[in-house]
């Protein structure tokens, strides 16, 4: 399982438009790996990435049910909202990025650095992006900044936005040219603390409900 991303011929205009001539060409990753722990099957998730000499775009749209927003503070608990989820590993062992972003738009942005044998216990270390980097991060969302109560209708909601490559490279050191590297992630649906909590991914995962893995995370090349 790998996802390609393309080079956009055009520049997305954010504005949550799935079909502009920008999206045309990018594959879709639809998410169907629900863990077992979920309570409901409902959500239907599609996700697309392209990129341009200064950053990745995201794009997520989602068909959901019972959606709940209610966090608004950067770095707050988004996952407990309805949520999507974009962890990417750009070095292979370098540490990983773990963009999650609720149905009104609030980011939470971490970098989770790869612990040597000097620097503690195996594992990763979460550094928390600070703000002025974390502004960087262009979002369009559909809904509103908060959704309560809950929607329980069917409702379609969109998360669209654009990581500066400068993120990555404040932790990472410099990329070097994009088109040819191949990075590592997964995309994320969750809805922790809705009325039907729900997880599920792009790449199948474990029994374990947890995101952090990076050892379920599939290839993401970047096309010329």
């Amino acid at each position: 399982m790998e996802y390609v991303i393309q080079r956009a011929a055009r520049r997305p205009s954010l504005k949550g438009c799935w079909e502009e001539p920008a999206w045309q060409n990018a594959p879709t990753a639809q998410l169907r790996h629900f863990l077992a722990q979920s309570k409901s099957r409902h959500p239907k998730v599609a996700a697309k990435a392209v990129y341009q000499d200064d950053g990745i775009f995201v794009f997520f749209k989602v068909l959901d049910k019972y959606v709940r927003c209610v966090q608004t503070s950067y770095q707050a608990s988004v996952c407990k909202d309805s949520c999507v989820e974009f962890f990417v590993e750009p070095k292979a062992g370098g540490g990983y990025f773990n963009f999650e972003i609720n149905a009104g738009g609030t980011l939470l942005l971490h970098f989770n650095e790869l612990r040597t044998a000097r620097s503690g216990p195996a594992g990763f270390k979460r550094r928390l992006v600070p703000w002025q980097l974390g502004r960087q991060v262009e979002i369009y969302h559909s809904l509103p900044r908060t959704v309560n109560p809950e929607i329980k209708a069917a409702t379609e909601w969109r998360v669209e936005y654009f990581i500066p490559f400068t993120i990555f490279e404040h932790y990472l050191g410099r990329l070097g040219p994009i088109p040819g590297q191949v990075w590592r992630g997964n995309f994320y649906k969750c809805a922790d603390l809705t009325s039907r909590p729900h997880w599920l991914a792009w790449a199948p995962m474990g029994p374990e409900l947890n995101f952090h893995l990076p050892k379920f995370f599939a290839p993401i090349k970047f096309r010329a």
